[in-house]
């Protein structure tokens, strides 16, 4: 990849999000790290990819508002000139059966795993039409294949992402700019280390290769997406589960 080339990443500071940054890093790609509230481990992630010799800027953001959302993309043209890539990896889970879940939990969920999604992709596709390329990449989940107890409205805004990545895909396929979307399965990330011992041990046991999978893992899918040889892939979802959904 280029060393001009510029990506815009929500939820870039940490786990799936810091993984996509540590990968486009290293293929000389400047980092543009949306996060929302944690500015000493964002700072933490700047000099550790600064360390390293990465390129990274820290964009503090709501990714459920969509005025942050234009800023953040805003800023990253300011400043850099363009955008290549948007990766949309920012998410949230209140997890409730739907008899015991709120309507302020059911919106919460849905503002920033979907909604935020539409927003980045408004702020920044009439920029990738006047460039003639780009390239979108949403993270969605397994949970949005298969839905999960207790998990009603993550599964539902994380499969809403499918339909979302296929009608983009649909609309920006003469215009040089494919749209995918990456369903990761159980990952070993902060989120799952607070998973109890006995849960986590029956999660395992389902998985085909039998291990959690590791950020990296994803990452390299993600970044497979962006390259130019690439550019014949669009409208795909494609799963890094180890084989749990097939």
């Amino acid at each position: 990849m280029s060393e001009e080339k510029v990506a815009v990443i929500t939820g870039g500071t940490r786990g799936i999000g810091l993984a996509i940054s540590t990968a486009l890093g290293e293929s000389g790609v400047h980092v543009c790290a949306g996060y929302q509230s944690n500015r000493e481990a964002a700072e933490s992630m700047r000099e550790a990819a600064e360390k390293m010799g990465h390129s990274v800027t820290l964009h503090q953001m709501e990714v459920g508002e969509p005025d942050d959302c234009v800023r953040f993309v805003n800023e990253a043209i300011e400043a850099h000139g363009h955008i290549d890539y948007l990766i949309n990896n920012a998410g949230i889970n209140m997890d409730r059966t739907v008899r015991r879940m709120s309507i302020d939990e059911w919106h919460g969920v849905m503002r920033v795993n979907i909604s935020g999604c539409f927003y980045m992709i408004k702020a920044v596709i009439e920029h990738m039409i006047s460039r003639g390329s780009g390239r979108i990449v949403n993270i969605s989940s397994i949970i949005g294949e298969t839905g999960n107890v207790g998990q009603a409205n993550y599964a539902t805004a994380k499969s809403g992402m499918h339909g979302l990545t296929k009608t983009l895909a649909l609309e920006l396929a003469g215009k040089g700019i494919t749209v995918n979307c990456v369903a990761p399965g159980f990952i070993s990330t902060d989120m799952m280390a607070s998973v109890p011992d006995e849960v986590l041990e029956k999660i395992v046991a389902r998985i085909p290769i039998g291990r959690l999978g590791k950020p990296e893992e994803v990452a390299y899918v993600v970044t497979s997406l962006l390259d130019d040889r690439a550019s014949y892939v669009t409208g795909a979802v494609i799963s890094v589960n180890g084989g749990l959904d097939m």
